[in-house]
């Protein structure tokens, strides 16, 4: 199943992508948390729906999504979690995965436009596997971990480098608004084989950037899961950013890195998952 977030009335409602068109579950689910939740009664409704003539299907191509996922109690980031990544930013292969957070007006969904601050001179992308978490874990193993998992999608883990490292924290540089676009669809993890190999495409105004493989991770899905759990508590419907590959403008050569510009057109393809649109805008 594919769900999601759309606008309407200058709000955010949840829905499902099915062949008939997209079905507005808002009456049933005021959110996507409360769909992962009753995910059982979900299918059922989905199933009536698309067996009856019912009237809430929209045109697809005339819906403007928002994330993926708009409600999260926690968006958790991975740092340095591909291991060609690790080697072109100068830095060791962590023993233990970094993380750090971003906040939810960091969100923003496909076709969105994102503004570049006027300050900013090194914006970055970050094409990411994001996992959505389906039930409350903790202290949860390794081996059970995909039994918490709800569903996958593609992410931009956009970030401000210079702002990023003035200081010790990381927070301000991967925090502004629109910084982690997140879609298009939520995914549900019946739909894909296996997220540890699923290969992983950034490009900015067609010209390819990043081509990868989650399988070069150095921490799996679920030993992202497992781990977190053991130090805070995950929600049904956070969300786990799992690091990006080789291939950032930080990566290049100090003097040629192609930070993103006004105009720009990124785009993350996740095998499975979709692609995911940015538009970059100075304000």
């Amino acid at each position: 199943m594919k769900l999601l977030t759309f606008y309407s009335d200058g709000k955010l409602k949840p829905g499902v992508l099915t062949k008939k068109g997209v079905l507005d579950i808002s009456g049933s689910y005021p959110t996507l948390i409360e769909a992962i939740v009753r995910y059982k009664g979900l299918e059922e409704f989905l199933q009536f729906a698309l067996e009856e003539e019912c009237e809430f299907f929209l045109d697809p191509r005339k819906v403007d999504l928002g994330p993926a996922i708009d409600c999260s109690e926690k968006i958790i980031c991975v740092g340095l979690n591909y291991r060609k990544h690790a080697e072109e930013s100068n830095m060791p292969v962590p023993e233990h995965p970094i993380l750090f957070s971003k906040y939810r007006n960091s969100l923003s969904g496909n076709g969105e436009t994102v503004g570049i601050p006027a300050e900013a001179s090194q914006v970055d992308y970050e094409a990411e596997l994001a996992i959505i978490i389906g039930r409350e874990a903790k202290d949860i193993s390794e081996e059970d971990a995909e039994d918490y998992i709800f569903g996958y999608s593609a992410a931009n883990d956009l970030s401000e480098r210079s702002f990023q490292f003035r200081s010790g924290q990381w927070l301000l540089g991967k925090n502004l608004d629109g910084f982690c676009p997140l879609g298009p669809y939520l995914v549900t993890q019946d739909e894909i084989e296996d997220p540890n190999k699923l290969r992983i495409i950034c490009n900015v105004n067609g010209e390819v950037r990043q081509d990868s493989n989650t399988n070069d991770m150095i921490f799996k899905c679920e030993k992202l899961v497992s781990y977190i759990s053991h130090y805070m508590t995950l929600k049904p419907g956070d969300v786990i950013l799992t690091g990006t590959p080789e291939g950032v403008a930080m990566g290049h050569e100090e003097g040629h890195r192609p930070w993103l510009q006004d105009g720009d057109e990124v785009t993350v393809e996740i095998e499975q998952l979709g692609r995911l649109t940015t538009y970059m805008e100075a304000e």
